[in-house]
């Protein structure tokens, strides 16, 4: 009786992981999926140890919905187009890996970047200087990253500055960027033709973000097909400074529950 009862209470348990884990993977799939900020090509939008969620519902589904890249479905479903500026978490065109990026080009788009000047269908971008964005020069995060600095070379434990602009894309949305520098290919790129069906991601850090400036035979992103994008970042729900969220001295509260614009 008692290897009956032992039997019966672990199959209890089997089952009761079985419905949370079923559930969990239903909510992460038509809601929202949890996304860690792992590099400062967004900043200061979104610093690295930003944790968010993901809205699933914002584009539709398409099968990088699902953990594993797992759901039978060709293309989208009930498909819902992004706006422009837009901070998006889609699956790299190349690699198995999801990043996030601000959505700057629409299909039918052409795109250059001139002197750190953005012009999208041959206007330039309205920006306007906002002063300085400082931080501490110090490994960040649980890979260490070092960040780049306008006023290199700047020794460890010092203030490293990138310059802060407001840019205003065409359809009225603004936001924050960051520059070093407006030299170097990412400033100066040729003219891009964003194909139909596909979108044009930039990242905010405009002197660190590996985005479709840089085409994927070279390890970039390049154009991103419509079945790829995954969802739209909406709101930070929680933020660590630290190698690790258990560091409670290094948690952002002021990041808490911040949306993301």
């Amino acid at each position: 009786m008692a290897k009956t009862k032992t039997e019966g209470g672990i199959w209890e348990t089997v089952k009761t992981i079985f419905w949370a884990l079923l559930i969990a993977g239903v909510f992460r799939t038509l809601f929202f999926q949890p996304f860690w900020i792992p590099s400062g090509s967004m900043k200061d939008t979104l610093l690295i140890g930003d944790f968010l969620f993901v809205n699933k519902m914002a584009y539709g589904y398409s099968r990088y919905s699902c953990p594993f890249s797992a759901c039978p479905i060709t293309g989208r479903i009930l498909d819902r187009a992004p706006t422009r500026g837009d901070v998006v978490v889609f699956r790299h065109p190349t690699k198995d890996v999801d990043f996030i990026k601000r959505l700057i080009g629409m299909p039918g788009d052409t795109i250059q970047v001139t002197d750190g000047l953005l012009y999208i269908n041959g206007k330039a971008v309205g920006e306007k200087p906002d002063g300085d964005f400082t931080e501490v020069m110090a490994p960040q995060g649980p890979q260490q990253l070092m960040p780049r600095c306008a006023n290199a070379p700047v020794g460890e434990g010092d203030a490293c500055i990138k310059h802060r602009y407001i840019e205003t894309l065409p359809n009225g949305v603004s936001h924050e960027i960051l520059k070093i520098t407006d030299g170097g290919y990412a400033n100066n790129t040729p003219v891009f033709t964003v194909p139909e069906g596909e979108y044009f991601f930039m990242g905010d850090n405009r002197d660190n973000s590996e985005d479709s400036r840089f085409s994927q035979a070279v390890g970039g992103v390049g154009y991103v097909p419509a079945a790829n994008l995954v969802g739209r970042a909406d709101r930070i729900m929680f933020s660590s400074a630290g190698r690790s969220l258990f560091y409670f001295w290094t948690w952002r509260s002021d990041r808490f529950f911040k949306a993301v614009n």
